[in-house]
């Protein structure tokens, strides 16, 4: 989940002014969290609460993403999503029907998925749970799907070529291309079409985390969610992340997600994933 958030944070200033190379300030003073990192945090809260008690309906997500919303009004939400949200009502089924949304953002939250559930089928059943209450197009829960599988994946040991192999021929992405060939055509696009593969791409063309991080960025796009989603994956594949990365990260995150993202590493330190990872945070943060 903090490489997502890494991602969001690198890529949040180039949002709406690409930058179309990878030498670029990481940390700028103008790079912040966004919409991205708000809702990852509410979904990684509600599966924490699902694990530990066991309540799991799609009213406790709505109502997460609804409580970490009000915290935080003021991000790039989309316009339909700010609807739904605001139309939220407890108890009232119709006050938080799905939109049949196939945008990005139920790709860009979805990384605690990959990293608590242990098995294909789980991943991929979570995933289309905690995305369906909002995105419910066909296209958006496979955009979510495929970036938990890809990051299980690579949690996993599997190799590059066998995420790229499995992402292709089980949700029918396009992943034979690299960063070079789209940095100077891509454009900025909101769908989980023409996201999730390229964000793949940029974590299948690099050498670290990192690297990851500074390609998902240099494509352009919409760069905070293109790089979260990249950074999920990349930092369940390589499960190393520089302290230097770990301790700027810490400096641009209010109290509240801090600890919700101690809590998280907690938990997953407690089932041994991401060991190097989880000690580093639970220790740094």
């Amino acid at each position: 989940m903090i490489g997502a958030i890494i991602g969001d944070i690198a890529g949040s200033r180039f949002e709406f002014d690409n930058y179309r190379n990878t030498d670029f300030e990481i940390f700028h003073r103008e790079s912040f969290f966004t919409d991205d990192t708000v809702c990852t945090i509410a979904i990684a809260e509600y599966l924490m609460n699902v694990l530990e008690k066991g309540e799991h309906s799609h009213e406790k997500v709505v109502a997460k993403l609804r409580k970490w919303y009000l915290k935080y009004p003021h991000m790039s939400y989309g316009t339909s999503y700010l609807r739904w949200i605001h139309g939220y009502k407890a108890g009232d089924p119709e006050s938080y029907k799905p939109y049949n949304s196939y945008g990005n953002g139920a790709a860009m939250r979805i990384s605690a998925v990959g990293d608590l559930f242990g098995t294909k089928e789980d991943v991929l059943e979570m995933a289309k749970f905690v995305t369906e209450v909002s995105h419910n197009h066909p296209e958006g829960i496979k955009g979510a799907q495929a970036t938990a599988i890809a990051q299980w994946m690579a949690r996993q040991g599997s190799s590059k070529e066998q995420i790229r192999t499995a992402i292709e021929s089980e949700f029918g992405y396009n992943l034979q291309f690299s960063c070079d060939d789209i940095r100077s055509t891509y454009q900025f696009n909101e769908t989980c079409q023409e996201t999730v593969p390229q964000a793949i791409v940029a974590f299948l063309d690099s050498n670290s985390f990192e690297d990851a991080i500074r390609l998902a960025v240099s494509v352009g796009g919409d760069s905070d969610t293109l790089a979260a989603i990249t950074g999920g994956i990349a930092e369940a594949y390589y499960q190393q992340i520089p302290e230097w990365m770990l301790t700027e990260t810490r400096s641009k995150l209010s109290a509240e997600v801090i600890h919700t993202i101690v809590m998280f590493y907690n938990l997953l330190n407690k089932q041994d994933i991401y060991p190097e990872i989880s000690h580093q945070i639970v220790t740094l943060f």
